[in-house]
């Protein structure tokens, strides 16, 4: 009877959407009316309706703006998804799979909401077809086990709340990811996942023993089950491609119980410019056990370090290596290595453990970013401009300089889809945000980070400009279909900035898991073309 009830009220909501969409009296709308008539029905049968959310809901608009980090993608002229599916156990998932491949309804997976051209829960402009969110906030689990030094993350928990599990349960152990703590695990370690552990233990992704996939017909599998193919292609080749991952074990590393770090700021008086020059060859060749990165904002430099081991050891090796940069041992500060996260996420130490929960995400600001790879040292004269011209405007944002070298240098580029290894001094990231969308803002803000990106395009890698595929950028060209799949010769514009020589084989992995193209999206890998995957 409860499933009767359920079903009826159910019913008599998706009719009243239904006839909002149909009313636009267009052949194709009719058409997409029924196919998402169909699978909202479909979605009723198995999943309860307080999980399934519509336009004509009351909690639609609330939970599409739960994790929507970007107001870029909330407007009113962005496509919105005909429902939204909070799964709170993996047969949702598993439902809603199936469903969407039954009745032709795209399905995208948001975990953190953190894609920055917000294609986990907004369309763009991909042939207008209708699609699904499926919201895994709720599949949050984690799981530490200390002494086999593993862990298992759900992907709708965050990276602070990993971080946060994994200090509580062991201050020797740590787990090397990103420095935003509302990320999700999910899109983070499918990117890649770069963090202040990357040069002493490679990403994130460098580090996930199994996983819990659902594939594009609803089957669930694990590492053993799914192949060493699509396990490889899951772990750096960028989320919504290849099926829906519920859940990632990963290998914990070792970290002393005391780690430093460190702040220290820089105007352009200061020597800022100078400093940032020098730092191009030193941080890449420090010791595995030194992170030092620079962030530019407000027309200062800020370099901060995390160094696994004590303020004293790292006061010495800078004196030694990087004199220049003046640092005292009053200019950092002894912690554990969870306080060390804390530190990267907030700018502050003073914060406890405690704030790495805060799943607060509701967006604040309109962003843009981009980012680039750097194989030779920038000149001082170059970075002199850059600052004049750039990082001296008042719509100036934020520029991040991430230093690679250490373990990033000794893993080879087709161990992971990540490809950005050996050769690479540092990664560039262009990070433009703003408060007022009005035309001239947002035209103000969108055009300083792409003149200064354009601006850098003799001093960076090329052939191709290598792109950090968590750094999302559909400036750099979007899918078009070649018949009703993904066209590859299109894709590769964008794949070879992200992926390199290794987006071919994420083509051949997404023609063997998904050849039918059910999970895509403005820039998911493509199958490969027949002729091409007979080759291989």
């Amino acid at each position: 009877m409860a499933r009767t009830r359920r079903t009826t009220m159910l019913h008599l909501v998706l009719t009243l959407y239904i006839l909002s969409v149909s009313g636009q009296n267009t052949l194709s709308n009719l058409g997409h009316s029924a196919a998402i008539h169909g699978f909202l029905g479909c979605l009723s049968a198995d999943i309860p309706s307080g999980l399934i959310q519509t336009p004509a809901t009351p909690s639609y608009s609330a939970l599409l703006l739960s994790t929507a980090r970007n107001l870029r993608y909330i407007l009113p002229d962005t496509s919105k998804p005909v429902g939204i599916i909070a799964a709170a156990e993996h047969a949702h998932v598993q439902t809603t799979v199936r469903c969407g491949r039954r009745h032709g309804v795209r399905v995208r997976v948001r975990s953190g909401g953190h894609d920055y051209e917000g294609l986990s829960y907004a369309s763009v402009h991909l042939h207008n077809e209708p699609f699904a969110v499926l919201d895994l906030a709720a599949l949050r689990a984690i799981h530490v086990d200390p002494a086999r030094a593993e862990a298992w993350a759900e992907s709708g928990a965050t990276v602070g709340e990993l971080y946060y599990a994994v200090g509580a349960a062991s201050r020797s152990l740590g787990f090397p990811a990103g420095s935003c703590p509302t990320m999700g695990i999910g899109g983070h370690l499918s990117g890649g996942g770069f963090g202040s552990l990357a040069r002493k233990y490679g990403l994130s992704a460098d580090n996930v023993l199994d996983a819990l996939v659902v594939d594009a017909d609803g089957r669930l599998m694990n590492r053993s089950s799914m192949g060493e193919e699509l396990f490889w292609a899951i772990c750096g080749g960028g989320g919504e491609s290849f099926g829906v991952v519920l859940s990632w074990k990963v290998r914990l590393v070792p970290v002393p119980e005391t780690v430093t770090v460190l702040s220290i700021t820089r105007s352009r008086s200061q020597g800022a410019v100078e400093l940032i020059t020098k730092w191009q060859e030193v941080a890449p060749v420090l010791p595995q056990e030194v992170y030092l990165r620079v962030l530019v904002l407000n027309q200062q430099a800020n370099f901060q370090a995390m160094f696994l081991g004590r303020c004293g050891g790292l006061h010495r090796l800078m004196q030694y290596r990087f004199p220049e940069l003046g640092m005292t041992e009053q200019d950092c500060e002894e912690v554990s290595w969870v306080q060390s996260t804390v530190f990267f996420g907030f700018s502050t130490t003073s914060m406890p453990p405690e704030q790495l929960l805060n799943r607060s995400s509701n967006p604040s600001y309109y962003l843009k970013a981009k980012s680039d790879h750097v194989q030779d040292p920038i000149a001082r004269d170059v970075w002199e401009s850059i600052w004049a011209g750039w990082l001296d405007k008042p719509e100036a944002a934020l520029l991040m300089l991430d230093p690679y070298g250490g373990l990033m240098s000794s893993i080879s580029p087709s161990e992971t889809p990540f490809p950005h290894r050996r050769g690479n001094l540092y990664q560039i990231q262009y990070y433009s945000f703003w408060y007022d969308n009005g035309t001239a803002a947002a035209e103000k803000r969108m055009s300083w980070v792409r003149g200064l990106y354009n601006e850098m395009e003799p001093y960076v890698s090329s052939n191709p400009r290598a792109v950090y595929v968590n750094y999302r950028d559909l400036d750099l060209g979007t899918n078009e279909l070649d018949g009703n799949v993904t066209s590859y010769h299109k894709a590769t514009v964008w794949g070879h900035k992200y992926f390199k020589g290794n987006f071919k084989r994420l083509a051949a992995v997404k023609t063997m898991v998904d050849p039918h193209d059910f999970f895509r999206n403005e820039q998911s890998i493509p199958p490969l073309p027949r002729c091409q995957n007979d080759t291989l």
